[in-house]
């Protein structure tokens, strides 16, 4: 399942899509950006409550297929622009962390 496919099903909020066709294998979950960089999967959706700039960075290095911003999580200013000059897929949803990941589970 493509990102796209998987906002549209979820109503996700779209931030940003610059890669639009990235396909999602996975889900992780975490907060602790040290701790995601070593655990999440290339291809996850990462779910997730933080949103500075170095979320941006953590999905680069993580390979990750999208974030989602979830519990009503914004991402600051400047996030976005960054996230379209490194090809990060930005969604949000006002959904508990919980409830999202049972559902990209279901999904998959």
């Amino acid at each position: 399942m493509t990102v796209h496919e998987m906002a549209e099903k979820l109503s996700l909020q779209t931030i940003c899509e610059p890669d639009p066709d990235r396909e999602v294998t996975g889900g992780y979950t975490g907060d602790l950006l040290s701790w995601v960089m070593g655990r999440a999967q290339s291809g996850d959706a990462w779910l997730t409550i933080m949103s500075n700039q170095n979320v941006v960075a953590v999905a680069t290095l993580a390979d990750t297929s999208a974030v989602i911003f979830t519990e009503g999580v914004q991402p600051d200013a400047g996030v976005k622009e960054l996230a379209e000059k490194k090809d990060v897929n930005l969604y949000a949803t006002p959904d508990h962390s919980f409830a999202v990941g049972a559902k990209v589970a279901a999904l998959l």
